[in-house]
């Protein structure tokens, strides 16, 4: 029987867990079965991390191509003077 619900914790909750676990596992009194299923644990909540960070890539993305349009060309304008720039300093 074992506690762990079927739905993945949040974010935090899940880095907290993998703590958890590490320290757990680094104090070496577990038997080869329990080290096992904490390792299998904390493999799973870091794919489910780096899926969460990954989602939140995107959607960053998204909402700068969206809504930052104008900006983004401007910056890339001011880039393009920044070469020139740079040779006169040389």
């Amino acid at each position: 029987m074992t506690k762990r619900p079927n739905k993945l914790p949040t974010l935090e909750d899940s880095l907290a867990e993998v703590s958890q676990l590490v320290e757990k596992m680094e104090h070496g009194e577990l038997t080869l079965e329990q080290s096992l299923t904490h390792f299998e644990r904390g493999i799973t909540l870091v794919k489910h991390c780096q899926k969460i960070l990954e989602e939140a890539e995107q959607k960053v993305q998204i909402l700068i191509q969206n809504n930052n349009q104008e900006e983004l060309s401007i910056y890339r304008e001011d880039q393009d003077e920044s070469p020139e720039r740079n040779e006169h300093n040389n």
